[in-house]
């Protein structure tokens, strides 16, 4: 038992000054952290855009329906969610770098991590419902997918 404490001490050790290691909200430790970290934020939010926005499209019928295109965004849009969590993670609301988080972000994180999930299970949702080449399901299945990024838009974006 003594030497599995020792150990645990030592990776525990080691692990300190990560900067995003742990489930828990850390702050940014500078402007310059900060300025990093919304950049990274904004940059995935928009490679995620990219990648509604086609599917989007064939919801509302404005692009002819293509399973691939729907399991290839849907499977990066997954990939993208798995990200979000780490660059959520670092709390830049009292930095004074200009971003469209919410402060509120940081105090409900348990939240924002459940509505990551949701994110991703849709997404892996859809890309199932892109290979079974049901075209009867697929609206729904966007709709879906678009849902779990409003959810977090209306309770974590300003306007």
């Amino acid at each position: 038992m003594k030497r599995v404490l020792l150990i645990s001490a030592a990776v525990a050790g080691l692990t300190i000054g990560l900067p995003v290691q742990a489930a828990d909200v850390t702050r940014a430790m500078s402007e310059k952290h900060a300025e990093a970290y919304v950049e990274y934020r904004q940059s995935v939010f928009t490679l995620l855009k990219s990648n509604i926005a086609p599917l989007g499209g064939m919801a509302k019928g404005k692009i002819d329906y293509d399973a691939q295109v729907m399991e290839t965004n849907a499977m990066r849009m997954e990939q993208l969610a798995a990200m979000l969590s780490d660059y959520l993670r670092v709390d830049t609301s009292d930095s004074g770098v200009e971003s469209s988080a919410k402060a509120s972000l940081w105090s409900n994180f348990d939240d924002v991590e459940s509505k990551i999930a949701d994110l991703k299970n849709a997404a892996a949702n859809l890309q199932s419902v892109a290979k079974s080449g049901d075209e009867s399901a697929y609206r729904d299945a966007i709709g879906k997918l678009g849902s779990t990024c409003k959810a977090c838009h209306d309770d974590y974006k300003m306007d």
